[in-house]
């Protein structure tokens, strides 16, 4: 064979994955999204906890400068907690920059969260540079993203035998029938096609007929009519002999949205607590990490489903926790949800669903202050962008949107207990996840959400800044310092518990000999700090509001003087004075 057979032969086999890749100048940007990324991720699919952490480390890997990756701690079985540090680095420390916190998948079979806050890392090193609001808002503020908080019960669901419910929680085994055997008799994919679904048998005394219109759906009878089959329940069979079936599962009943330290209550007041608060592992890691980073000032947290943006309170005792001006700050940030998500509703915990104690978002809020979200991911709005959640229009979406992809045929089956069976119905990827091809959409609404919401975290600046000469070689420094977003350095709750350090306004050169907070700049009423005068201690910028400061220092014109902000929640700030 000659050199010239040997290179056409190797054109050959390149050929189909030249075919394959695509250049950029094959690609015409859509706009808001990013039109050339270093890291392709599709979003119309689920990853597990390790395609989760790959994702991650491939987005440090390609974006040094913005990312870093690290463990803040171990889940039950062992795994990484993997959080991503997304911000521009050049600009400065990330604990010196206002920060807001993500995570996902608390819920283990609450999955999309995880998928979200990996869009929203990718969007955010993606558009770094290309988009301008991007490029401000990771110079002035730090991401710290969680993608899922309980991996270990991430890849059960998705590898395990489960429904779309179940596990809830995470992989700790729990004797639900306390019948001194754990984890013995959970459910069974019993015909072996990968799924989870519903058990039925033939019954002149059933409830349910098989619809005219649709066979694979199931009706529930009125009136005088007569039924033909009974739903027995969920596949499984009674593997420990007890007489029972599908009690049992791992992580049984326990709820890690239940074990947070603020307003936990003790199981028998509320299922699924666990020992005491921070008792479970993975909670305990985040509570370490937040503690650790108190610029934290906003945060979110992504459940499904139902289409909502919560906050708390989650108990009705807990109303207190939640000011008046704490409130008008999350009003002012639900509504614009609401408008950038249709089929969203903002609501309260507590007046709009139901008590919980000892949820993540109030420990968030009361435990540190920090203005809290969680979204109750996917809602039937987004079936066809209608509140029409009629069974007629539920069908519709199922067979010509999903193409009836959701459903499993029904098989027959020789139950050991309930002898000729039929097993079948909906996979457990449908209902709270969202499908495939509105997952995406569904990302980037929410991750628009919570982009304004850190856009709204403080953003503190000196305004104006006045020299007088006093003679004598004293100047007298005035300064305005405001906050430029809605949000305050402290909340009110916050400034009730002493939560966070003051905001400390220094004026460094020169020696100070006197230092205070005017209360009135036009009448020159003022509150003298006598200790330390050069570093004043301001209780709180409260959002879109400016404070006034004044010293007198012992210089001259020509001595430099610079003017520093340091704020837990709103960042460290320089300014050189003229």
């Amino acid at each position: 064979m000659t050199i010239r057979h040997i290179i056409g032969a190797l054109s050959l086999l390149l050929l189909p994955a030249l075919a394959m890749a695509q250049t950029p100048e094959q690609i015409f940007q859509a706009v808001g999204t990013p039109a050339n990324p270093k890291v392709e991720i599709s979003f119309n699919r689920y990853y597990t906890a390790e395609g989760l952490e790959t994702l991650a480390k491939k987005l440090a890997a390609a974006h040094p400068d913005l990312i870093s990756v690290q463990s803040i701690g171990k889940s039950y079985e062992g795994r990484d907690l993997w959080c991503m540090t997304v911000t521009d680095q050049s600009t400065g420390s990330d604990l010196e920059k206002p920060g807001f916190y993500i995570d996902g998948n608390i819920h283990s079979n609450e999955i999309q969260g995880s998928e979200i806050a990996i869009y929203t890392a990718w969007y955010l090193a993606e558009s770094f540079g290309q988009n301008d609001f991007i490029t401000n808002l990771l110079k002035e503020k730090v991401f710290y993203i969680v993608p899922t908080i309980n991996p270990d019960a991430r890849n059960a669901y998705m590898k395990g035998d489960n429904t779309a419910n179940t596990p809830r929680s995470g992989m700790i085994p729990i004797d639900d029938d306390r019948d001194g055997i754990y984890d013995e008799d959970g459910y069974d994919d019993l015909n072996g096609d990968g799924e989870i679904t519903q058990m039925r048998r033939r019954s002149p005394y059933g409830d349910y007929i098989i619809d005219p219109q649709n066979p694979n759906r199931m009706i529930r009878v009125t009136g005088d009519q007569r039924g033909t089959h009974e739903i027995i329940g969920t596949e499984g069979i009674d593997n420990d002999g007890d007489g029972q079936i599908n009690e049992d599962r791992v992580g049984g009943y326990y709820d890690p949205n239940r074990n947070w330290g603020w307003n936990w209550q003790p199981e028998y007041i509320q299922r699924g607590s666990h020992h005491y608060p921070f008792s479970i592992p993975e909670n305990r890691a985040v509570m370490e990490f937040v503690m650790d980073h108190p610029n934290i000032a906003g945060a979110q947290s992504y459940h499904n489903s139902g289409g909502m943006l919560l906050r708390g309170p989650g108990a009705e005792e807990d109303r207190p926790t939640y000011s008046r001006r704490d409130v008008q700050v999350y009003d002012q940030l639900g509504e614009l949800g609401e408008s950038l998500i249709p089929g969203y509703r903002y609501l309260v915990v507590w007046d709009d669903l139901y008590s919980v104690f000892g949820g993540e978002l109030d420990w968030f809020h009361g435990g540190r202050g920090i203005f809290t979200f969680t979204n109750e991911l996917y809602t039937s709005y987004l079936m066809f962008n209608s509140n029409d959640r009629s069974q007629e229009a539920t069908q519709l979406f199922e067979e010509r949107l999903l193409f009836s992809d959701q459903f499993m045929p029904w098989e027959e089956y020789d139950h050991p207990t309930y002898g000729k069976i039929e097993i079948g119905g909906n996979r457990r990827n449908y209902r709270r996840a969202d499908p495939g091809f509105l997952l995406e959409t569904d990302a980037h609404r929410n991750m628009a959400f919570t982009l304004y919401h850190a856009f709204q975290t403080p953003k503190l600046v000196v305004e104006e800044v006045t020299k007088e000469n006093l003679g004598d070689g004293y100047l007298e420094v005035t300064a305005t310092i405001g906050n430029q977003r809605i949000i305050p350095t402290h909340s009110d709750h916050d400034l009730r518990n002493n939560i966070s350090p003051p905001d400390f306004i220094s004026l460094q050169g020169g020696e100070v000999v006197a230092g205070m907070r005017l209360l009135n700049r036009d009448t020159g009423d003022a509150e003298e700090q006598e200790f330390r005068p050069e570093r004043l201690a301001v209780d709180n910028i409260s959002g879109l509001s400016t404070v006034d400061v004044r010293w007198i220092v012992k210089a001259d014109e020509n001595t430099p003087l610079t003017i520093r902000i340091e704020s837990a929640k709103g960042g460290t700030v320089t300014h050189e004075v003229e």
